[in-house]
């Protein structure tokens, strides 16, 4: 598959689509609390969504995906499933992984939560993460190889004692919900596609405090954590690339880009 690169037209509607994605992460932030279930903070997202933005949660039903949004809880690196024997805990730290769907264009995006007070070395994985995307996203103009994003996550994370995660990535996304190009969070520099104006993707690295080995679960094969149990942050945002940058389409009013 070839990457799209999208008219100005579509980059409106994608606009959209991401905007309402931050929506829901900035409506939902309240809510996650000690003693919620993760399935409680799903039917939340998906009502919002579904009656409030009149869009499409994209997770639901997705290759067999069974919830409106993904919750993963310390260890559990991506595509944690809401259930209602989750609940949340001090100490905690969630990622919310949200996926709108508005006039057939996605918006994906996702953020940390941590529950009360936590140590610093877990804030510190957590803030590690963010800037490694932020760092990213500084980077990505007409120009740009993906290959030069990926090498600058791997060493700030690196440089800080962290492993990036190889087996889940980044990814093209407007109409489908993944399309090319993948966009890895490692690599070397002066390889991979080029950038140009009018590519759509996300960048969301997921970072673990241990050894960057995975397992998938058996049980529900959806379920991704790190083989060592050890924690494992992630966040994520939609970009679009300008003529003299980007836009960051699912920047949430607490950020400034």
């Amino acid at each position: 598959m070839a990457v799209t690169i999208k008219t100005s037209e579509e980059i409106i509607l994608m606009r959209e689509a991401g905007r309402l994605a931050a929506e829901v992460l900035e409506m939902i932030g309240p809510h996650v609390q000690v003693g919620v279930s993760t399935a409680e903070l799903d039917r939340i997202c998906h009502d919002h969504i579904v009656n409030v933005q009149n869009a499409i949660p994209a997770p639901l039903n997705y290759n067999g995906f069974p919830k409106s949004i993904c919750t993963s809880v310390n260890h559990v690196i991506c595509h944690g499933i809401p259930s209602e024997t989750k609940t949340l805990k001090e100490g905690d730290i969630i990622n919310i992984d949200i996926t709108v769907i508005k006039n057939g264009f996605h918006g994906d995006t996702s953020k940390m939560f941590l529950l009360g007070d936590v140590p610093s070395h877990v804030d510190r994985l957590v803030k590690t993460t963010q800037e490694a995307l932020y760092l990213a996203i500084d980077m990505v103009k007409p120009g740009v190889r993906l290959g030069d994003i990926g090498h600058a996550i791997q060493k700030y994370a690196e440089n800080r004692h962290y492993s990036v995660v190889r087996e889940y990535c980044g990814h093209g996304i407007g109409r489908i919900f993944h399309e090319e190009p993948q966009v890895l969070h490692y690599g070397r520099p002066n390889t991979g596609v080029e950038l140009q104006a009018g590519m759509t993707f996300t960048i969301e690295p997921m970072i673990n405090a241990g050894s960057r080995y995975t397992r998938l679960s058996k049980k529900d094969g959806w379920t991704v954590t790190t083989k060592d149990r050890r924690l494992s942050a992630q966040w994520e945002h939609t970009l679009a690339v300008l003529d003299d940058g980007c836009e960051v389409l699912t920047k949430r009013n607490e950020e400034s880009f």
